[in-house]
């Protein structure tokens, strides 16, 4: 990722907007993305990347739910993904758990080249389980675990 300080600003500037377009605050896309804050303020603010930074750009722009590719397409100079490529956000599409199941193992198995089917379905129980957990797809038996019946 070897590119001009400019080209790293356009893309922070185009974060910034992505995030600010949905509403999210940079503590959100942290937490969505699985990084820092502190990464979250360096990519908008156009910080050239270190070592690991690519990574982050990468998990923030998909947090913000840019395709693959996008982050490098503005690098060079393209538009930034429009807001209505995605029609709703993640928390209000409606997920139908065996689709979403099938989904999951075909990635899983294109992922991972080693892994035996068992391995794959554990995976993929495990994704589902944690869906759940956070509240993407509805429990079996009513109750979200992790979650008590004052704090829902």
């Amino acid at each position: 990722m070897d590119r001009d300080p400019q080209s790293w600003a356009r893309l922070g500037h185009a974060l910034r907007a992505s995030r600010e377009h949905r509403g999210l605050t940079q503590s959100a896309v942290a937490e969505l993305a699985g990084v820092s804050g502190r990464s979250v303020q360096d990519v908008e603010g156009g910080t050239v990347p270190k070592k690991r930074m690519p990574y982050t750009i990468g998990r923030i722009a998909a947090a913000l739910g840019w395709p693959e590719g996008a982050v490098d397409a503005v690098l060079d100079g393209a538009a930034p993904p429009g807001d209505g490529w995605r029609t709703a956000p993640v928390e209000q599409a409606q997920l139908d758990e065996e689709a979403l199941a099938g989904i999951m193992t075909t990635a899983m198995v294109r992922a991972t080249e080693h892994a035996t089917a068992a391995e794959i379905r554990a995976a993929t129980r495990i994704a589902l389980d944690e869906l759940r957990r956070q509240g993407y797809l509805p429990e079996t038996d009513g109750v979200q675990p992790g979650r008590d019946s004052e704090n829902s």
